[in-house]
This record gives C-alpha cells, sequence and structure tokens, in this order.
C-alpha cells in the first residue's frame, strides 16, 4: 500500500518561492555562494537545461527553473525587473549582506538600522531578483513604529529638498 503523502511536503512552508532564472546553473551557485543555498535536488530536461530545482536557504525552501520562454516562463531579465523582493531575516545582516555583495549582488539599499527595529538592507542578484536582508534588533510597540516611521519621512523630505 502506497503511503499517504502530506499535503504540504517535509521542509516546506504553505508559501514558496519559485525563481525563474536565465541561467539556472549559474543561479544555483550564487545562491549556495551568496546566500548558503543547499542543494536538495536538481531535475534537468534532455537538454540539460535546469527544469525543477530546490535549494534551502536558512529554514526555507526555494524553488528554482530556468527560463522557458515559449512556455510563458520568464525571468526579471526577460521582464526588465521583478516587482517582487524576497526577505531573509538572519542572525548576522551585515555578514549575510556582505557576503551577497561578494558573490555578485548589487547593493540597492545600503544597509541601515531601519525604523522598524530591524538592521535592514537589499541587493539586486545577478538573474534580476530582488533580496532584502535583514536582523531583527529591536522590539518597539506600534505607536514608538509609527513615530519613528514619521520622523524618518520627515528627514528624508528635508534630505530630497536640499538637494
Amino acid at each position: 500500500m502506497a503511503k499517504v503523502a502530506k499535503p504540504i511536503p517535509e521542509g516546506f512552508r504553505a508559501v514558496t518561492p519559485l525563481l525563474v532564472c536565465r541561467g539556472a546553473e549559474k543561479a544555483i551557485e550564487f545562491y549556495k555562494n551568496a546566500f548558503g543555498a543547499e542543494i536538495q535536488n536538481v531535475s534537468k530536461d534532455d537538454g540539460q537545461n535546469v527544469t525543477h530545482a530546490q535549494l534551502k536557504i536558512g529554514d526555507s525552501m526555494v524553488m528554482l527553473t530556468e527560463e522557458f520562454p515559449g512556455y510563458g516562463c520568464l525571468s526579471p531579465q526577460s521582464l526588465n525587473g521583478s516587482p517582487v523582493t524576497l526577505h531573509i531575516y538572519t542572525t548576522d545582516a551585515d555578514g549575510a549582506f556582505a557576503k551577497a555583495v561578494a558573490a555578485g549582488a548589487q547593493v540597492t539599499m545600503p544597509l541601515m538600522d531601519a525604523f522598524w527595529g530591524d538592521r535592514y538592507g537589499q541587493v539586486t542578484d545577478p538573474f534580476g531578483h530582488h533580496w532584502s536582508i535583514a536582523t531583527h534588533k529591536q522590539e518597539l510597540t506600534e505607536e514608538e513604529k509609527h513615530a519613528a516611521a514619521q520622523k524618518a519621512f520627515a528627514e528624508m523630505a528635508k534630505k530630497k529638498s536640499a538637494s
């Protein structure tokens, strides 16, 4: 008798990103170097294109596939960007950020102590995917976050009007 399958496979969460990458093999290597991804499995077609890969980053799975334009499976490079940012919480945002940049990610928002209590920054990987990297440093009440946000936005407005 066949074993009953779990509705959500072992190691997965209810939501799992699937990244479409032009150059999936290189993307897998980048994610290993930049984010410490562990390869769970990789499937390829007869032409040796990655049709499906599962990577584990921290405690989360990320799926990945090669771009297949004939099937409408397009990467951010074909779409001129991506509206999605993948967020990584880590115990060392500074170290993780530096590792991603050293592996080839471009800084899109330098690391900062964000008003909501995180050490936070953003990068874009060589395949067009956006990543935010953070360490939660401070527990704030909603009122404290609101006051800090107002102060941060006022400072940004001053800088913008001065330039």
